[in-house]
C-alpha cells in the first residue's frame, strides 16, 4: 500500500521539482544583462558653444524652405552641420558638430522645433553622440530642450539642455549650451 502511494506521488514530486528548477533558472537568466546593455549610473554636465552660420562664405546651416507667406517665419526649415566649440569664438577648440535640422513650427512666436545629434569629435566623449529634440523659443533668454538619447558613452541618455543666445549677428548666432545628462 505504501509503495502504491509513493508511486502515485512520484509524478507530483517530479512536477514540483521541474517547476522549482525552471523558476530558479529563469531568475538566473533574467538577472543577466544582454550584450551591450549599459546601466544608467553616471551624471555628466557638458558646456559648449553652438555656432549657427546661415550667411557668409562658409555657412554651416542652409535654409531649405521659405515661408509660404512673406510676413512670417512659419514653415522655414534649416538643415545644419554646426560647429561646437569650447569657447564662444569660432576659432576656439572644436569639440564636435551639431548635425540635424530645425523648423519654424509656431505661427504666433519665433520658435523652432530642434532635431539634433550632438556628435563629439574630441576629448573623453570622442565618438559619442547626444540626441536633442524639442521646442526652442529663440527669443526667450534661456530655453530648455530635452535630451532623449545618445550613443557610446551616452547610451540611454536622458536629461535636458539649457540654451542661451550668446551673440546674434544678422542671421548668424552663437548659442551657449549647458547640458545635464544621466546615462
Amino acid at each position: 500500500m505504501a509503495k502504491r502511494f509513493l508511486l502515485l506521488l512520484l509524478p507530483l514530486f517530479s512536477a514540483i521539482l521541474l517547476i522549482a528548477v525552471t523558476v530558479a533558472e529563469s531568475e538566473t537568466y533574467s538577472k543577466r544583462k544582454p550584450f551591450g546593455v549599459h546601466e544608467p549610473e553616471s551624471f555628466t554636465h557638458l558646456h559648449f558653444y553652438f555656432h549657427d552660420v546661415l550667411s557668409g562664405d562658409k555657412p554651416t546651416a542652409i535654409r531649405v524652405t521659405n515661408p509660404p507667406v512673406t510676413n512670417t517665419s512659419f514653415g522655414v526649415v534649416v538643415i545644419a552641420d554646426n560647429l561646437l566649440t569650447e569657447g564662444p569664438d569660432p576659432s576656439s577648440k572644436e569639440i564636435g558638430r551639431a548635425q540635424g535640422l530645425y523648423a519654424s513650427t509656431d505661427m504666433k512666436t519665433l520658435s523652432f522645433t530642434m532635431v539634433f545629434n550632438l556628435a563629439f569629435t574630441e576629448g573623453e566623449f570622442n565618438g559619442s553622440t547626444v540626441s536633442m529634440y524639442g521646442r526652442n523659443p529663440i527669443l526667450s533668454k534661456v530655453r530648455e530642450l530635452p535630451i532623449i538619447g545618445g550613443t557610446g558613452e551616452f547610451r540611454f541618455a536622458r536629461g535636458y539642455a539649457q540654451a542661451e543666445t550668446y551673440k546674434l549677428d544678422g542671421f548668424n548666432a552663437v548659442v551657449e549650451y549647458n547640458i545635464f545628462i544621466r546615462h
